[in-house]
């Protein structure tokens, strides 16, 4: 059978989620857990293999992370996520499982995927914000300009070449990407970037937040991102933003496959921002 996972975890002590030889990943820790669960039971499928809906950088979170893999072990569903759950470090949480036709795959059968980045401002830093939002000095009398990020933020919705924005080790096989939405929320000392596509490249949504916080600090017009997209070159955006504030807040699937919508209200999100 297929099952799908869907995982909640707090990215910093990992070095993303991919298998990484002698570095601890998401992928490697959830396979660990998943093999203890099932025990000797697994003998028969050999090593446990999860496929993933976004592979998350070192750093990134994730609030509703889909993964899938395939198993002749016969488990109720509540038994996955209370067994595989027993077996995880407390960084990783199992939210919910079900089982899936062969046709679903937690990555291609994807529709859509939302990141959240979350952005603390001010004179100082938060020690209890620390590995959990990005943080930009302020002064206190200051603020960003946000309608100007938003008037910038107009020409990313459609379909483009997002190649000003994809990391030099981006493994997609084209940068076309569609963006649908691109919500900025101001709540000072607290920014919020929630951004909806199709797909992402790699770091695109560090690289545009780093671009929007350039903009957003006066140290270029609103005009600029489109100069930015439309050259299609990667030093003309800003410097990839730190990793600490980006979430991976959903997954969007056809409703044939009957895929959970992730357990958003019980993050440290503001509601504001879930719903936006």
């Amino acid at each position: 059978m297929r099952i799908a996972l869907g995982l909640q975890y707090d990215g910093s002590p990992y070095s993303g989620w991919q298998l990484q030889p002698k570095h601890a990943t998401i992928q490697g820790e959830l396979e660990k857990a998943i093999a203890g669960f099932i025990g000797e039971a697994a003998s028969k499928d050999g090593p446990i293999q999860t496929i993933t809906a976004g592979r998350t950088d070192a750093g990134v979170h994730a609030l509703g992370q889909v993964v899938h893999f395939d198993t002749h072990v016969e488990r109720e569903m509540f038994s996955w996520v209370r067994g595989v759950n027993s077996y995880l470090p407390k960084s990783i949480v199992v939210n919910w499982a079900t089982e899936v036709s062969e046709e679903f795959s937690a990555r291609f059968s994807a529709s859509e995927r939302t990141y959240i980045y979350a952005l603390h401002a001010g004179p100082c830093s938060s020690p209890m914000m620390n590995e959990r939002a990005g943080y930009v000095m302020l002064p206190p009398d200051i603020w960003f300009d946000v309608d100007a990020m938003r008037e910038a933020a107009t020409c990313l919705i459609g379909e483009h070449d997002f190649s000003s924005f994809r990391s030099s080790e981006c493994q997609s096989k084209t940068p076309v990407k569609t963006m649908y939405s691109i919500d900025i929320v101001s709540e000072e000392p607290w920014l919020y970037f929630k951004i909806r596509g199709n797909a992402f490249l790699h770091h695109m949504v560090r690289n545009l937040v780093g671009s929007f916080l350039m903009i957003g600090r006066g140290k270029r017009k609103p005009e600029w991102m489109a100069e930015v997209l439309a050259a299609k070159d990667r030093q003309m955006a800003a410097p990839t933003f730190m990793p600490d504030g980006l979430y991976l807040a959903k997954i969007t699937y056809p409703e044939e496959f009957g895929i959970p919508s992730p357990w958003l209200k019980n993050s440290w999100l503001p509601d504001s921002l879930i719903g936006a």
